[in-house]
């Protein structure tokens, strides 16, 4: 029977919160585990570790840039995982939901951390979201077109157009 999305992610969780210790290549350890303790890594549990560990630094950034008042090295290592692992998941993953990706990831927080764990993490992914970087599934406000003669004003704080 093949494995549920839900306990591919938690699989996928627990493998990258161990492998943060080691800090190892990822597939002999995904094979290690495989053999020694007789799980099985579907594809989506072995994409999400490979992508994770694999843009480990790009993901950092995107995290350290939406954790306001927060740096990455000062994040609780269970949340900085499941942080990790969804902002991998937006990203790279077209076939899952936006906002399914960010609810998982705030279930495995409040059953791995707390509650204000979670509600800090959904708090940054809901930034990341937001801020235009991964697709979303959410309606996206359109541009209109503008030819090159065309004057364009732009509203500052106060709503006054300015010549920008």
């Amino acid at each position: 029977m093949p494995m549920k999305r839900r306990d591919a992610r938690e699989l996928a969780f627990t493998f990258l919160f161990e492998q943060s210790f080691a800090d190892e290549p990822v597939l002999p350890l995904i094979a290690a585990a495989e053999v020694h303790r007789e799980v099985t890594f579907d594809a989506f549990a072995r994409s999400l570790c490979i992508y994770v560990t694999e843009n480990r630094d790009a993901i950092d950034e995107k995290i350290a840039h939406h954790a306001t008042r927060w740096s990455v090295g000062r994040l609780p290592r269970v949340t900085l995982t499941l942080l990790r692992m969804c902002i991998a998941e937006m990203d790279a993953m077209e076939e899952v939901p936006v906002s399914v990706s960010i609810n998982e990831a705030v279930e495995l927080c409040k059953r791995f951390a707390t509650e204000e764990d979670a509600a800090f993490l959904n708090g940054v992914l809901g930034a990341y979201a937001k801020g235009g970087q991964v697709r979303v599934d959410l309606p996206r406000q359109t541009t209109p077109e503008v030819e090159p003669d065309d004057e364009v004003f732009f509203a500052d704080e106060e709503g006054e157009e300015s010549d920008g």
